[in-house]
């Protein structure tokens, strides 16, 4: 493998220059139309009559359709191309905000949190795809972590303004709507369809993909191939240990974090005066999706500092993510709570580029979006055992303790980011 070229913005040529422009505004556009609904689909589903069973059920009609098609969709992306497969996840996310601002109904709520899944399933290792192979033939043998960094970073401030407008629409349009007969919530979800629309020109103007058959007999071709597309993926991950110990460290990392990321709103909400509480976590939301972007623009720096050894960096930050979830476990006032939770989220957009930099090392382009589309499933199926973990404990124990052992996971993820650190330093190919 050859010796990667350290990355510099000014260095690149021209057209790796534009292709990360091009890839940050079209990440911030699209995450900006998601970021919309954010910070208000809860308050949109009980505004809609829906009590709380309800609302985990429609969450997880979500997650169940995104784990059935996640790697589906990464092998037909691999087969016909990712720019026809990510414009059909935006289709996939506009009827899915049709269907839900067209009905109360439950039935038809829980379409549209399945076509929202649908549309997860096939955004998932698309582009993202798309942005590293043609990154790597614009700059050949330059380290991407720093581009993916850049990337990210555009994807996080997206969410976060999207995060903050969401929040803030109801509360100036909100008589507005309601003399049209409409909820106030339902502002947020109509300017998220239109930055949709934006987000549907923009990627078949500005997106460029040399094109491949996309034709009845292709499509068919397409998912024809997708088992074995698959097979043969779960295979490169089962064969390859660097894969192996990477997915399993990144599965590790969501067992602990994501019930944080899901619980802390009620955790942080019983400190807060009940007048603005609501406000208070709305503006924490977008303060966690800034604070990820900077962590992201962090990202390279650090890596610097480890001389873009990524798995020593993830290492690091694993380590670092643990002390600090138990240092937040510990606080009992909001001042001290939103400081660790900030430093927190940091660390969490620093942790995303260089697992991501490792994993792009290891895949060839024509498995890129199946790897990618892999890796986001056991990332979830991560996540979801650590949420059910974390629950039992918290309703056994408490919160404080359930974030306290999902620490414990982070060490287990920082042992195999070291183990993996020395086989990459002893062979860099595998």
């Amino acid at each position: 493998m050859a010796t990667e070229i350290e990355f510099s913005f000014k260095a690149l040529t021209g057209t790796a220059r534009r292709h990360i422009r091009v890839f940050q505004i079209h990440q911030f556009l699209d995450r900006f139309a998601m970021g919309l609904t954010v910070a208000v689909v809860a308050l949109a589903l009980a505004d809609r009559g829906m009590d709380l069973l309800q609302i985990s059920l429609l969450f997880g009609i979500y997650s169940l359709t995104t784990m059935a098609l996640e790697l589906p969709f990464g092998g037909l992306a691999d087969n016909i191309g990712r720019k026809p497969v990510f414009l059909a996840a935006v289709i996939a996310s506009l009827i899915s905000l049709i269907l839900f601002l067209s009905s109360s109904d439950f039935t038809v709520l829980a379409l549209s949190f399945g076509f929202i899944g649908f549309g997860r399933a096939l955004r998932s290792g698309t582009l993202d795809a798309w942005f590293v192979e043609t990154f790597k033939t614009a700059a050949p043998n330059v380290d991407v972590q720093p581009a993916l960094a850049k990337a990210q970073w555009a994807n996080a401030m997206g969410l976060a303004f999207g995060a903050v407008l969401g929040g803030l629409l109801p509360d100036v349009f909100g008589t507005t709507a309601l003399r049209y007969g409409i909820s106030i919530y339902d502002v947020s979800y109509v300017t998220s369809f239109a930055v949709m629309i934006a987000v549907l020109i923009y990627t078949m103007f500005a997106i460029a993909e040399e094109p491949r058959p996309l034709n009845a007999s292709a499509l068919r071709q397409g998912f024809t191939n997708v088992p074995s597309v698959i097979t043969e993926a779960g295979l490169l991950a089962l064969k390859h240990p660097t894969l192996s110990m990477l997915l399993a460290a990144l599965a590790l990392f969501l067992m602990a974090t994501n019930p944080v990321e899901v619980i802390w709103p009620t955790y942080a909400k019983p400190m807060l005066d009940e007048r603005y509480a609501n406000t208070a976590i709305g503006t924490l939301t977008a303060g966690y999706f800034f604070a990820i972007a900077f962590g992201a623009a962090l990202s390279p720096y650090i890596s610097r500092i480890f001389r873009r050894r990524h798995a020593v960096t993830l290492a690091v930050l694993f380590s670092c993510l643990a002390g600090v979830q138990v240092a937040l476990a510990m606080q009992g006032d909001i001042a001290g709570f939103i400081g660790v939770f900030l430093v927190y989220s940091v660390l969490l957009g620093a942790s995303e580029t260089p697992a991501s930099s490792i994993l792009h090392r290891c895949v060839a382009d024509r498995q890129r979006s199946t790897m990618l589309s892999l890796r986001s499933l056991i990332q979830q199926l991560g996540a979801a055992l650590g949420l059910v973990l974390a629950g039992a404990v918290a309703d056994v124990y408490s919160t404080p303790i359930a974030w306290s052992v999902g620490a414990l996971f982070l060490l287990i993820a920082m042992v195999l980011s070291l183990v993996l650190a020395k086989r990459l330093t002893r062979s860099p190919a595998n």
